[in-house]
């Protein structure tokens, strides 16, 4: 959804449609990835440790470490959101085999490389009014290079216009957004995704009458965001910056 072709650095954004049974094999990744699962059932596997991973819970894995992705759902489609440490991922295929290690619902130990954050036993921070976040990769979580979460907006809630000093990348995994950016205005839903470059402000505003949520990635370590006039947004002032 976001990468070098819409002229984003240092990270990179994309969805994955699993259908029942079908599995993704071992590979690896020379940069730092984080798999948040939109909706379904999944097996993740890291170097033979399976957990089993629900909707919104979120896992990352640190380049170089071997893993791979089944739908565990017999009817369902399983529906991945990835974030990557590289505005190019790629991936290289592993024969290795590993000895199966099966964790469930559990964590990894303070030994694995991996981090897992189950998004039912993460805090929610009211943001805003009425827009509620949950942070699943920072590093402070794990992850190196890439930070994101969860939002949710009900019914006419916003954040305040704001930048940021590194690229965005927000994908609309619930109901619909209303996207102002310097007076541009974009109707986003459907797992549609915004790329926002780095110092351009923007905002998003439920103006349904259904909650919003989505998933937002930031090309930096930590959430960080600074206010300014919501009539930058709106297209009221112009900025200059």
């Amino acid at each position: 959804m976001v990468s070098e072709t819409c002229g984003a650095t240092n990270f990179s954004t994309g969805l994955g449609v699993f259908k029942p049974g079908s599995i993704l094999p071992w590979h690896t990744h020379p940069v730092s990835e984080a798999v948040t699962i939109v909706s379904g059932i999944a097996c993740l596997s890291i170097q033979g440790r399976a957990y089993r991973l629900t909707s919104l819970d979120c896992a990352h894995i640190p380049a170089g470490v071997a893993h791979r992705m089944q739908n565990d759902d017999p009817l369902c489609d399983l529906v991945t959101h990835s974030a990557f440490g590289s505005a190019n991922p790629s991936r290289e295929l592993v024969t290795e085999t590993f000895p199966f290690e099966g964790r469930g619902s559990g964590s990894p130990r303070s030994t694995d490389p991996e981090s897992i954050v189950r998004f039912n036993q993460n805090p929610v921070y009211e943001l805003s009014e009425n827009a509620f976040f949950t942070d699943l990769f920072a590093r402070r979580l794990g992850s190196v290079g890439i930070c994101g979460g969860y939002g949710r907006f009900l019914p006419g809630a916003s954040l305040p216009c704001h930048i940021h000093d590194y690229d965005e990348s927000i994908t609309i995994v619930k109901g619909a957004a209303t996207c102002l950016v310097q007076g541009r205005r974009y109707e986003v839903s459907d797992c549609a995704t915004a790329y926002i470059p780095q110092g351009i402000p923007h905002r998003f505003v439920n103006t349904s009458e259904q909650e919003m949520a989505m998933i937002w990635v930031y090309a930096g370590d930590e959430p960080d965001r600074r206010v300014v006039e919501n009539d930058y947004c709106s297209g009221q002032l112009a900025w200059t910056d």
